[in-house]
């Protein structure tokens, strides 16, 4: 998709630029993803453009909470489809968990294409097999109006009744801050990807992981893949999001190292 060497001191970054704007062509991601993309970018400078300590406390708490839940779900719009479905994929593979189309901007055919694309990516191979009786098989949900959200007005309150809305867990990389807060309202938990730690979504998440998504999918995996129930269980209850906001605050601000 590009032309920029690897040897290029900005070429992850770039790469990342590229797979959201043929997202965009694709007809996956919205235009308004690139404004959210930039935005998410100038915070991964701020970083380092690295997965930092205060993000690994995240992950770990982050990954009991996906292991310990009743129903978890993994939320997907178009700018987290396009940068990582393979990782969106194994993590619905890893919790036994299906994958559900969530938007804000829904242009003509779009939820459609975003399942069409992880479809092709092997979502169905991967995830739960479809229950009997449910007319989207849990390969990846798509909203309905059988099903919606309170506490919202937009299009993000249709959900699937096997999905979202039954969920006690709900994993929403690149969330809208309007529907966490309904989640939150609902009595749902709500694990997030933001890299902006003054985002609403990353103050009202039950944990944040101040992270880019494509380097914080992998790792989340792989914590879950290790879980142990006793240990980190005391990692959950011991967790303060607001505390580790403030760690990625200090980072940000150059007033130390997080910590």
């Amino acid at each position: 998709m590009s032309d920029v060497p690897k040897t290029h001191p900005r070429y992850l970054s770039l790469t990342l630029r590229d797979t959201i704007v043929a997202g965009v062509e694709q007809g996956i991601t919205s235009i308004h993803g690139l404004i959210a993309h930039g935005r998410g970018e100038a915070f991964d400078y701020l970083i380092g453009e690295a997965t930092q300590p205060f993000a690994t406390e995240a992950i770990r708490a982050a990954a009991a909470m996906l292991r310990l839940a009743e129903h978890p779900i993994i939320s997907v719009n178009g700018n987290v489809a396009a940068l990582a479905p393979e990782a969106l994929i194994e993590l619905g593979q890893v919790l036994n968990a299906p994958l559900e189309v969530n938007i804000f901007h829904t242009e003509t055919g779009r939820e459609q294409r975003i399942r069409e694309h992880l479809l092709k990516h092997k979502a169905r191979l991967l995830t739960s097999p479809a229950k009997e009786g449910v007319e989207n098989s849990p390969d990846v949900l798509m909203p309905t109006t059988e099903a919606q959200l309170s506490y919202i007005d937009s299009n993000r309150k249709f959900v699937h009744p096997d999905g979202i809305f039954k969920a006690d867990v709900v994993f929403v990389p690149l969330e809208d801050g309007d529907r966490c807060e309904a989640l939150r309202k609902m009595g749902k938990s709500v694990v997030t990807v933001d890299l902006n730690p003054m985002s609403r979504t990353a103050k009202q998440a039950s944990i944040t992981i101040v992270d880019n998504v494509v380097r914080a999918l992998p790792l989340l995996c792989e914590e879950i893949r290790n879980f142990s129930d006793p240990a980190e269980q005391d990692t959950l209850k011991t967790y303060s999001n607001e505390a580790v906001l403030q760690k990625a605050l200090r980072y940000i601000s150059g007033s130390g190292n997080g910590d």
